[in-house]
């Protein structure tokens, strides 16, 4: 029951920071979507697209749509949707816990354990305790959004141009410009804020584990022991490191984001354009070996950004030997 107000707290912070990113964001997303589809959704395709002409791939900003008095984009729409899901599973498989786990009890159970075992065995019992909450919930809605983005329907089924038929009565389109659901995560706002967030949570467990001196002295302090000359040279030293350290700390919500984002929209575009080039009657064909190897990518992104915050994590909050301060032992 805690991990389930855990995801929904967190769904709801996500969604919140996402639907504050503002049009700059828009178009840091489209320039990255562009280099992250290896060439499969283009600038000229765009543009191509802004004459009438026909191209392949998932526009790198997600559309907007009209709900009611508020206008969201169709990835937050998707993003609902997966939060709901992993809410009433969740509710479901634990509305009746039996001492001998069956169906989707056992299930999550092993879900839950097997990741906190997993984590305990990298960033060890004491640290796991602390932050087993947010990075269990990071894995298993990661994984949702991206196999919630395969399926049949997703970023397929929209608004589009130059009509080629209908079926059942329903118009169908060469490519969908305005998809009405696509994936969440190939939405760069969505990954930037979930990225953000681990930032926020990095920063807190970091002062909780050295306080604010130790985490200075964490990124500046020099290592060994030197006397003399050599202290003052390594002291110098160390100041430069912890220079490139605060660099390489700011630039993590950005990698983090990138590359998840990254994935997933090229991906999704790949799918797209190997149903386009089999055709109406062998489009599924084609597309079908790559959804299999999308599935493989949607678990490997996920624990991909489950470790990596994890490490970083652990980095920050692990001392040297003898070095512990008191602001540790909480």
């Amino acid at each position: 029951m805690q991990l389930i107000r855990i995801i929904l707290a967190f769904v709801v912070m996500t969604v919140a920071n996402a639907a504050q990113a503002n049009e700059p964001a828009a178009a840091t997303a489209i320039a990255a979507g562009e280099s992250a589809a290896h060439g499969v959704a283009t600038l000229a395709g765009h543009e191509a697209a802004a004459h009438g002409e026909n191209h392949e791939g998932l526009p790198a900003a997600a559309p907007h749509i009209q709900v009611g008095p508020f206008s969201v984009t169709n990835s937050m729409i998707m993003t609902w949707v997966v939060a709901l899901f992993i809410i009433v599973f969740a509710q479901f498989a634990t509305r009746n816990i039996k001492a001998v786990p069956q169906g989707a009890q056992n299930f999550w159970e092993w879900l839950v354990e097997g990741l906190h075992g997993f984590l305990e065995d990298i960033i060890g019992h004491d640290l796991v305790k602390k932050t087993f909450w947010f990075f269990a919930t990071i894995f298993i809605f990661i994984l949702a959004t991206n196999w919630a983005g395969l399926v049949p329907g997703v970023g397929t089924i929209g608004w589009g141009e130059h009509a080629t038929g209908s079926f059942l009565g329903i118009a169908t389109f060469d490519h969908i410009h305005r998809p009405l659901l696509r994936g969440v995560n190939a939405d760069l706002n969505m990954t930037l804020a979930m990225a953000m967030i681990f930032f926020a949570c990095w920063t807190v467990w970091a002062l909780q584990a050295n306080g604010p001196g130790g985490f200075i002295l964490h990124l500046f302090g020099p290592r060994g022991d030197t006397t003399g000359a050599l202290k003052v040279l390594m002291v110098v030293v160390f100041i430069m490191v912890g220079v490139l350290e605060v660099v390489s700390i700011l630039f993590r919500p950005v990698s983090l984001s990138f590359r998840l984002y990254g994935n997933i929209f090229a991906g999704e575009n790949m799918l797209e354009t190997m149903a386009v080039m089999g055709g109406p009657a062998f489009g599924w064909l084609m597309a079908l070996p790559f959804y299999a190897m999308e599935l493989l990518v949607g678990i490997v992104q996920a624990l991909v950004f489950m470790l990596l915050t994890a490490v970083f994590t652990l980095l920050i909050c692990t001392h040297e030997e003898g070095h512990e301060p008191a602001a540790a032992h909480h």
